[in-house]
């Protein structure tokens, strides 16, 4: 099965909302987590750092990761890339970085000797093995108060139980874009070999990544995201319920069969979004919330300080 969850402060977070946006996500995954107990993960936004880039990279366990820290800095400074901080969350390492280059040319430069998570001005992605409560304070989670960001918790259906395969994923050599997905892409080899002759890269060979890499050279071809998420109702066959979150804004898109739940919850100051409404009373408990399901073959999008829905 798997379940998504999605997050987003219009303008802020309200003050009459205790929890943070981390500690928020991890509820509403802890609720459905009898869809996807294998592995889960979070795509976390923070506030862009002028000139600077958050990069994110698996390391080895049992005393392998030095070694891997060691290759990342090398590979980095090979690169003309500045390492500004990192540190070891789980099995990652996460680096603040001074790059004013182009990010797919980074990514070319260095994926065959390190392996990458993500990159970002805004994005970090944290993933890994295990459930939501076991891993949350592992990598922090609940420390992190930005103003939005989607998860996931996975089923393992047609891929290994490891890190990597874990969501969400991040569109590979573009800054910021990340998606979720429970359901299944039918025509994903045809759509991965027409972007890999485009020049786009792929890291796994998960189906929820090429719904990242397929907005991305979307919007690499100036479409904006509305447009993007409007063209994969009609390129991306299969029975799915998507998000998609950038810098500023989670999207969403459901097949014509609509046969993978997702339910939101909006108000004047948010919009939160789960598998299955569960989820979302989890913060609001004790209310009775006006929740609504979105039709099939549709799409929507929120951005922060304005919304499109």
């Amino acid at each position: 099965m798997c379940a998504i969850a999605g997050l987003l402060f219009k303008k802020g977070r309200p003050a009459s909302f205790s929890m943070t946006t981390g500690a928020a996500l991890t509820e509403i995954l802890d609720a459905t987590l009898h869809r996807g107990p294998d592995s889960t993960g979070w795509a976390l936004y923070h506030p862009a750092l002028e000139g600077q880039l958050r990069m994110r990279f698996f390391i080895g366990a049992n005393g392998s990761g030095q070694g891997d820290i060691e290759k990342i800095h090398a590979a980095l400074a090979d690169q003309d890339v500045t390492l500004l901080a990192g540190e070891v969350l789980g099995c990652t390492y996460g680096a603040r970085v001074r790059f004013n280059g182009d990010v797919l040319a980074l990514t070319h430069a260095i994926e065959r000797q390190v392996r990458l998570v993500s990159i970002g001005a805004s994005l970090d992605i944290l993933k890994d093995v295990g459930q939501p409560f076991e891993l949350s304070p592992r990598y922090a989670i609940d420390a992190f108060d930005g103003g939005h960001g989607i998860a996931h918790i996975r089923l393992a259906t047609e891929s290994g139980v490891h890190p990597d395969t874990a969501h969400p994923f991040w569109a590979c050599g573009f800054s910021d874009v990340a998606t979720v997905h429970n359901g299944q892409l039918t025509n994903y080899w045809i759509m991965r070999r027409r972007l890999e002759r485009r020049g786009m890269v792929f890291q796994t060979e998960n189906d929820t990544e090429l719904i990242a890499v397929y907005l991305a050279y979307q919007m690499s071809r100036g479409a904006d995201l509305e447009a993007a998420l409007r063209a994969s109702l009609e390129d991306l066959d299969g029975t799915y319920s998507y998000l998609v979150a950038t810098r500023d804004a989670i999207g969403y898109a459901k097949d014509k069969l609509a046969a993978k739940p997702m339910v939101k919850y909006e108000n004047e100051d948010l919009i939160a979004i789960s598998s299955e409404e569960v989820g979302l009373n989890r913060l609001f408990p004790g209310r009775a919330l006006a929740t609504s399901e979105p039709a099939p073959l549709t799409y929507g999008l929120w951005r922060r300080e304005s919304v499109f829905a």
